[in-house]
């Protein structure tokens, strides 16, 4: 009798397992937040949906009032049409695809190399006035496409730019070295200094300090900065619509959707989703396959210490 007692005064109690009730309050902010996200789950995925649904329909079998109904039964017509072209679509999406893969790939090379370099110096070869430096670098990101876009194209006619694809290759890599010499900026901040000056210890230069300490250590950087320009680059269409002037010979991804779009008298819904699909193929292989290393790269340089 007395040992049972002494038993369960000593019995240490496991908090976690212990369930507090919720309180009416509780339970209804619970409720609403489950709803919430299930309305937005199906804001997002709905879209989707109807986009994987209709490509499956073929050409014109496709109407807005069963746009939601699963196809019975499945039609390909649609995609090689959409990636060859037709007679009555004699643009398909085939070359512009390449194009665009191969304008993304350069620019987004290229200004993450820049991006790295300036991070680089702003972050451990500070010199006077650079925080200023750093900071016009910064207003690059808020000056809207609209603002430059006759500039653009007066000084890309002038050097001869305007008939090659590398207009958009110039185009993305000058926007897009501001947001990566912010991030590796940020992201070289979170290296110790001590790496640095155990460098110049061993009499190492400014270059090889970066080639042998600081770029090693950088792929997390890169990544980030990579797939964030490889996306922005690839979704664009204002650029590649007043840059190249729609023209077919340089359409990219994004542009190539008008010349499928139809006829004026009759649109071709079925066609319209399968080109949007294709074109989306690519984004969401990225963010599939590398989404993880984006969101670690994100966060391996939010904390710094």
């Amino acid at each position: 009798m007395t040992h049972d007692l002494v038993d369960r005064l000593t019995e240490k109690h496991d908090v976690r397992k212990t369930k507090r009730k919720l309180t009416g309050s509780e339970k209804f902010w619970l409720i609403f937040r489950y709803i919430a996200l299930t309305l937005i789950w199906f804001l997002v995925v709905m879209p989707i949906y109807v986009m994987i649904v209709n490509s499956f329909k073929g050409v014109d079998n496709v109407y807005l009032v069963d746009a939601f109904k699963l196809p019975i039964p499945l039609d390909f017509s649609a995609w090689p049409v959409a990636w060859n072209g037709a007679a009555f679509f004699p643009h398909g999406l085939n070359e512009s695809m390449f194009r665009t893969l191969f304008f993304v790939i350069q620019s987004a090379l290229i200004s993450a190399v820049i991006g790295s370099i300036n991070g680089y110096v702003f972050a451990k070869w500070k010199f006077r006035g650079s925080n200023v430096v750093f900071t016009l670098f910064l207003f690059g990101m808020f000056i809207p496409y609209q603002a430059i876009m006759i500039p653009l194209v007066k000084l890309s006619n002038t050097v001869g730019m305007n008939k090659s694809i590398y207009v958009l290759v110039f185009a993305h890599i000058i926007y897009g070295i501001p947001i990566c010499t912010l991030i590796f900026r940020n992201y070289y901040e979170t290296i110790p200094n001590e790496l640095i000056e155990a460098g110049r210890v061993d009499r190492a230069s400014m270059v090889r300090i970066y080639r042998s300490i600081i770029l090693p250590l950088s792929i997390p950087a890169f990544v980030v900065v990579v797939i964030w320009q490889f996306t922005s680059a690839w979704n664009d269409f204002l650029f590649a619509i007043f840059l190249t002037g729609g023209s077919p010979k340089l359409s990219v991804a994004t542009t190539a959707l008008n010349f499928l779009t139809g006829s004026p008298n009759a649109v071709y819904y079925g066609m319209n989703m399968t080109a949007s699909l294709i074109v989306s193929i690519p984004v969401l292989i990225v963010y599939i396959f590398l989404g993880r290393y984006f969101l670690r790269g994100m966060l391996s340089g939010s904390l710094k210490g």
